[in-house]
């Protein structure tokens, strides 16, 4: 996994920009994604790649499309100090994993990283740990069956007898 690098104060309308919405497509959306602080970032991001970001990441408004273009692209989770309450909730509601690190910042851009969700870590290569806060199980749970309506389908539909 390759890390993405933003500085703090990330706003939905930079992850999801207005001009980009009145398509009403996340196709549309996704290829105009963080376009003002990384250009190169929506046709280069790869599937399993994580944002690393400064504190209050996703400030702005309620616009779930934030969260949602990050899902459409593949991003894997992103790892911040800290995170606007809305889109907090509307990044795990859409399958979007958020991991609060208070030492994020020692993330550099472009670096291998893995993480254990569950364990409640970022490991960096070379071996150095950043502990991230614990995530409840049942958002864990929203998070492994691809976000609230899956899970909610998954829950409440019983499944089709072939």
């Amino acid at each position: 996994m390759r890390t993405w690098r933003l500085p703090p104060d990330v706003d939905t309308d930079q992850l999801a920009p207005g001009h980009a919405m009145k398509d009403g497509r996340l196709e549309t959306v996704a290829k105009h994604c963080l376009e003002s602080l990384r250009a190169e970032f929506a046709h280069s991001v790869r599937p399993g790649d994580v944002i690393v970001a400064g504190p209050n990441f996703g400030i702005g408004s309620s616009r779930e499309q934030a969260a949602s273009v990050l899902v459409h692209l593949g991003v894997a989770a992103v790892v911040a100090p800290s995170y606007s309450g809305l889109f907090f909730r509307n990044a795990f509601n859409v399958g979007l994993l958020l991991l609060t690190c208070p030492r994020a910042l020692e993330i550099a851009d472009g670096v291998a990283l893995r993480f254990d969700a569950r364990e409640g870590y970022v490991a960096l290569n070379g071996g150095v740990r950043l502990p991230t806060q614990p995530i409840p199980g049942f958002l864990l749970e929203r998070i492994d069956a691809g976000g609230l309506l899956p899970e909610l389908k998954k829950r409440f539909r019983p499944e089709e007898k072939t």
